[in-house]
C-alpha cells in the first residue's frame, strides 16, 4: 500500500491540523493562530512555561511528570542496549521478556494497523520503512496481507479503525500508534480483549494490556537532551523560547517536563513555550515577533522538523543565530553544517517502525519479545554530523536520517521517491 503523491502533497496542510484534532487537547486550541505580541507584556504569548525568573517553574508531578519516570529515562541514556549495534531496531533496554507461544500460528498471518496518521514527515518516514519490512516478510511467506488504517489525528476516526479490526475477527496481530494517549485508551483495551496480540508503539496509552509497547528511550531523555545542551552552551542569563507542537500527547508532554525540569535548575531565562502545530509559517512568525521584542539566544524544540522556519527567522532578522535544539529531519542537518551554528539533533529513534514488524513476526513464531521493548535513543551531536550527512547524501529534505533502512530491498528509492 504505497504512499501517494497526492496524500503526501497534503502533509504542509495536515500538519496543521494536529492540534485541532486532539480530542485530549484543550478546548481553546492552542495551535490555531500564531500569537501576536503585546507591548504591554514580557513575553509576546507565551504559555504555561512563561516565566519572569531565570529557568522558569518546574514541572509539577502528574499525568505527564512522574519523577521517577524521569529519573528512570535519563538513567537509561546510559545503558548499553542488549543486541546488535548494527540493527537498533532490534536491541532493547534492560528487556523483559514475555511468553506468547499462546499467539503461535502457522503460515502467513495478517497484520492490522491502526495508524494515527502520515500528518509529518518523521511519521512519512517510518511509515515508508515500516512498508518495505512488511513487503520483505511478504516475500518470505511470514507475513499475509497488510491491512492499515490511517486516522488522519483524528481520535474518533482511530477508535472506530481499531474497533472495526476487531469486528473484522481475522487480524493476526493489530498494531497501534495511538493519536493521542488517553482518549485511545479504551479502545486499545477494547483490542486487546480480542484475544489477538496487540502492539503499542510510538505513543502510548493508559493500559499495559497490550502483548509489547514499542518505542525510543521516551520523551523525558528527548526534551532533556536539548535542554542539557542548551545550559551547557549558553551563558547565565541567557534567553530561550520553546517551541511545541501540541498537547496531550505523551511523548510531547514528557519533553517538555524534562526541559521544565532542567531549565528551572539552570540559569537560563525561558521566555516562554509557544504551540505551533508544527507549522513552518507559523514558526518562523512566532520566532520573528520575540526577535522583535529582544535577543533570543536559544531555541527548544519538543519535535524539531520545523527548525529551519526558526534558523531562518534569525537569518532574515540579521542577527546572531542560537544555540539550537533540531531533530534529525535532513533539512536540519544540512542548514546546520551549512551555518556552522552551535546544535544539537535529539532523536525520537525512526527505525522503530520497523520493530512492530519484527515484533508480530516473533509473536506468530511463538517466540519472547520486550513486555515493553525500549529502543536507543542517540542524539546527532557535532562530532556524528558528517557521518549522517554522507550517509543520507542522497535523501530528500524531509528525510529522517536515523530511519534505519538502509538494509530493506527498497533502499533507496522507496524513501527518495516519497
Amino acid at each position: 500500500m504505497p504512499l501517494t503523491k497526492t496524500v503526501l502533497a497534503t502533509l504542509a496542510v495536515a500538519s496543521l491540523a494536529l492540534a485541532g484534532c486532539s480530542t485530549d487537547a484543550p478546548t481553546d486550541d492552542p495551535a490555531s493562530d500564531a500569537p501576536v505580541v503585546d507591548e504591554t507584556t514580557d513575553a509576546g504569548g507565551a504559555t504555561d512555561g512563561e516565566s519572569d525568573a531565570a529557568g522558569g517553574d518546574g514541572p509539577a508531578e502528574g499525568e505527564f511528570f512522574v519523577q521517577a519516570d524521569y529519573e528512570a529515562e535519563l538513567a537509561q541514556r546510559d545503558v548499553e542496549p542488549e543486541g546488535d549495534p548494527a540493527t537498533p531496531w532490534l536491541q532493547a533496554i534492560e528487556p523483559e521478556m514475555v511468553d506468547t507461544s499462546e499467539f503461535a500460528a502457522e503460515g502467513p498471518q495478517d497484520i492490522c494497523f491502526s495508524n494515527a496518521s502520515v500528518s509529518n514527515p518523521w511519521r512519512v518516514t517510518g511509515f515508508i520503512t515500516m512498508e518495505e519490512q512488511v513487503a520483505l516478510y511478504q516475500e518470505q511467506g511470514l507475513i499475509g496481507e497488510f491491512r492499515v488504517a490511517d486516522a488522519a489525528d483524528d481520535d474518533n476516526q482511530q477508535i472506530s479503525d481499531i474497533q472495526s479490526f476487531v469486528d473484522a475477527g481475522d487480524c493476526g496481530a493489530i498494531i497501534i500508534s495511538p493519536s493521542t494517549t488517553a482518549t485511545l485508551t479504551p479502545a486499545v483495551e477494547a483490542a486487546c480483549a480480542s484475544g489477538v496480540p496487540v502492539i503499542v508503539f510510538d505513543r502510548g496509552v493508559n493500559t499495559d494490556c497490550m502483548t509489547t509497547y514499542i518505542h525510543p528511550i521516551g520523551g523525558y531523555a528527548y526534551g532533556a537532551d536539548g535542554a542539557e545542551f542548551l545550559v551547557e552552551n549558553l551563558e547565565p542569563g541567557s534567553t530561550v523560547l520553546a517551541l511545541r507542537i501540541l498537547p496531550g500527547v505523551d511523548v510531547l508532554e514528557n519533553r517538555w517536563a524534562a526541559a521544565q525540569q532542567i531549565f528551572a535548575d539552570s540559569e537560563l531565562e525561558v521566555l516562554g513555550d509557544e504551540f505551533t502545530g508544527g507549522d513552518a509559517a507559523q514558526i518562523k512568525d512566532l520566532v520573528t515577533q520575540y526577535i522583535q521584542r529582544g535577543d533570543v539566544d536559544g531555541i527548544w524544540m519538543d519535535a524539531g522538523d520545523g527548525a529551519v522556519a526558526a534558523v531562518e527567522a534569525f537569518e532574515d532578522a540579521g542577527v546572531d543565530y542560537p544555540v539550537m535544539v533540531g531533530e534529525d529531519e535532513m533539512s536540519f542537518l544540512r542548514k546546520w553544517e551549512d551555518t556552522g551554528m552551535t546544535a544539537i539533533a535529539p532523536v525520537y529513534s525512526n527505525f522503530q517502525w520497523r520493530t512492530p514488524i519484527e515484533a508480530a513476526v516473533d509473536i506468530f513464531a511463538g517466540e519472547e519479545v520486550p513486555s515493553e521493548w525500549v529502543l536507543p535513543q542517540e542524539p546527532v551531536t557535532e562530532d556524528t554530523l558528517a557521518e549522517f550527512l554522507e550517509a543520507n547524501a542522497e535523501m530528500p529534505s524531509l528525510h529522517y536520517a536515523k530511519f534505519g533502512g538502509e538494509d530493506l530491498p527498497g533502499y533507496p528509492e522507496a524513501w527518495q521517491d516519497r
